[in-house]
């Protein structure tokens, strides 16, 4: 899969991964560089290490010191390098065959949605996702934790003009729904037997009106109207889930 590049990679301040889950699995991506590892003894001799990988034995306390305030890291913190971009185009050949979903995230910012977000894309095997670089976290700590993993295995595409990745998708045979509150149909009955993406927009905003043009329809979740709304990355389990199910 050809791959592009955010430009050169950091000189410092890189990422530091901490807890089991997100860990293991950038250690077990072949795609990813992890740089350092530090961790107790117990946690770190029961880890199928690389015999290149720098190790520092170091103790809870000083672990603790590494990561944000009462993060659980579970005894053990990796610095790694960013992954390499994936072209939308690349993506969306990869999912050619069949029908799994694409999910757009629209100016979704707080890395705990975007890591939640990812998990599911994983649990309901999502082609990939799709983010404008400007206005999605960059990878850290916070968000590969809240993945739990997922962030090594879903392809994560960042395009600058979101409006011309989403004409990009509808050109590969896409059914673009846009999930917003106010719509008039509901979910289930916008998807159809098509390929779908699944579009959803900021925490609190929702989608943006240039996104909702690109879109073919809009769809809301069936809740409850004693709840105004959901969290972003609970609706996008939602919305998977029906694609999924259909």
């Amino acid at each position: 899969m050809k791959k592009g590049h955010r430009g050169a990679k950091p000189k410092g301040n890189f990422p530091r991964f901490y807890g089991r889950h997100a860990v293991i699995a950038a250690l077990a991506n072949p795609n990813r560089v992890v740089r350092k590892i530090w961790g107790t003894r117990d946690a770190l001799n029961a880890l199928d290490l690389p015999p290149v990988l720098p190790i520092v034995y170091a103790d809870v306390a000083d672990l603790g010191r590494m990561v944000p305030s009462d993060a659980p890291h579970q005894g053990i913190v990796a610095e790694v390098e960013p992954l390499d971009d994936v072209w939308l185009g690349d993506a969306l050949e990869a999912g050619v065959d069949d029908k799994r979903p694409v999910l757009v995230l629209d100016q979704v910012t707080d890395p705990h949605n975007v890591g939640a977000i990812l998990r599911s894309a994983a649990a309901f095997d999502a082609l990939c996702i799709v983010t404008q670089d400007r206005h999605a976290p960059p990878e850290s700590g916070v968000l590969a934790r809240s993945a739990s993993g997922a962030l090594e295995i879903v392809p994560w595409v960042r395009v600058v003009n979101l409006a011309r990745a989403l004409d990009e998708i509808a050109e590969a045979g896409y059914w673009r729904i846009g999930l917003d509150g106010e719509a008039d149909t509901i979910l289930g009955e916008a998807i159809g037997e098509s390929r779908v993406a699944l579009v959803l927009g900021a925490e609190g905003e929702g989608l943006r009106h240039n996104s909702m043009a690109h879109c073919d329809i809009l769809a809301k979740l069936p809740i409850s109207p004693r709840m105004e709304s959901l969290n972003v990355s609970n609706a996008a389990a939602i919305a998977l889930y029906a694609a999924a199910s259909r």
